[in-house]
């Protein structure tokens, strides 16, 4: 089967994010990439196309040349791929949904709730196919959570409680020149929320996913600790779900000596889950009777697989790879497949309208604020 081509924006040196694309991509078996907007530094974009073994000639300064100059190859790449700051993914959306390309954008989908609403209707007047890397949603053992949840393993979901806890900005790196923190904590590229943007969005998404029930009110608490910094390093918000469930949601950067405290416990009527990012591809199972089994991505018994080579089950990488693999099949005619088990423009929205309220009812000291 031939290589869907991939063309990436961001991703240069130094970048987290852009290997990630590259190589869950790669693992995926269905994506090869071939060129890249990596910087709009020349010798940075070639150095950066060196480490992705792009061509020099296909590694451009930015966006809509590289779009331009691929359009004229009868090997021109077919999905673009956005691992940039915030503020630049809604520019290069656009300009692929113009030219007809598919998208696989990081997360969050914008900057700004307003972008994201721009976003969605730019794809509902296209072609393109668009898809969102909330990566923890693309883990095996997560959709097993989801798909136990659905087929009723745990009754009525009652509670959820998720966290996303990190250190690294425990002190203001952005002010000592990091340019990994000067962008999430600089509103014009991170947008209004910092934190709660940065790593609360995967906490809310993941909480929506595994439940496959909607936030329906919040009462947020989004603070910053840190002195000099213009957007928030701390959230803590309170839930209510559609269906009746409370919920829980912490996340913060400034929790010291936290690497990835990402955690997930859901408790319905007759058993509950609890999951870790720590031990990624574990998956505590709790019935009614006290009974605890521990699943992985090969346990017998599960309701979902998601082959995957060995050892990469639990990676972040995993992540990436099966959101690829869904992508792919979605490109291939399964379109049923975005905004389903595979994130899409719908979730982008949706999670930006979750920082906004949430930074706006806390500055206001709302109370519970609907989240429509």
């Amino acid at each position: 089967m031939a290589k869907i081509r991939l063309g990436m924006v961001g991703g240069g040196i130094g970048s987290f994010i852009g290997p990630m694309h590259q190589l869950g991509a790669q693992l995926s078996e269905r994506f090869e990439l071939v060129a890249g907007a990596f910087s709009s530094d020349p010798e940075r974009a070639r150095a950066a196309g060196a480490n992705y073994g792009v061509a020099p000639d296909r590694c451009y300064a930015g966006h809509a040349e590289m779009i331009a100059a691929e359009a004229a190859r009868p090997d021109g790449i077919q999905v673009l791929a956005i691992a940039t700051p915030n503020h630049l993914h809604l520019p290069a959306a656009l300009a692929a949904i113009e030219a007809g390309l598919h998208v696989m954008s990081d997360k969050p989908a914008t900057a700004t709730l307003a972008e994201a609403e721009q976003l969605r209707d730019a794809l509902a007047a296209g072609t393109s196919l668009y898809a969102l890397t909330f990566t923890y949603s693309g883990f095996p053992i997560i959709r097993e959570a989801r798909a136990r949840i659905a087929a009723g393993m745990i009754g009525a979901v009652r509670k959820v409680v998720v966290t996303f806890n990190q250190g690294w900005l425990a002190n203001a790196l952005e002010q000592a020149g990091n340019p990994r923190a000067a962008w999430r904590m600089d509103p014009s590229r991170s947008g209004v929320g910092g934190c709660i943007s940065d790593i609360g969005t995967h906490a809310f998404h993941l909480a929506e996913y595994v439940t496959g029930d909607t936030v329906s009110e919040i009462v947020a608490d989004v603070r910053t600790h840190v002195p000099g910094r213009a957007l928030d390093d701390d959230a803590n918000i309170l839930m209510r779900f559609a269906g009746g469930a409370s919920g829980v949601l912490a996340s913060s950067q400034v929790a010291v000596g936290e690497r990835l405290g990402f955690t997930l416990q859901v408790f319905g009527e007759k058993g509950a889950l609890h999951w870790h990012a720590e031990a990624p591809e574990t998956l505590r199972f709790v019935a009614a009777d006290g009974a605890v089994s521990l699943l992985s991505p090969i346990s017998p018994g599960l309701l979902v697989r998601e082959p995957l080579p060995p050892g990469f089950g639990g990676s972040i990488l995993a992540g990436f790879a099966v959101q690829y693999r869904d992508f792919a099949k979605a490109i291939d005619g399964d379109t049923a497949l975005i905004g389903t088990v595979l994130p899409g423009i719908e979730d982008g929205v949706r999670t930006m309208r979750f920082v906004e309220t949430a930074v706006r009812a806390s500055a206001d000291r709302a109370g519970w604020t609907a989240l429509a």
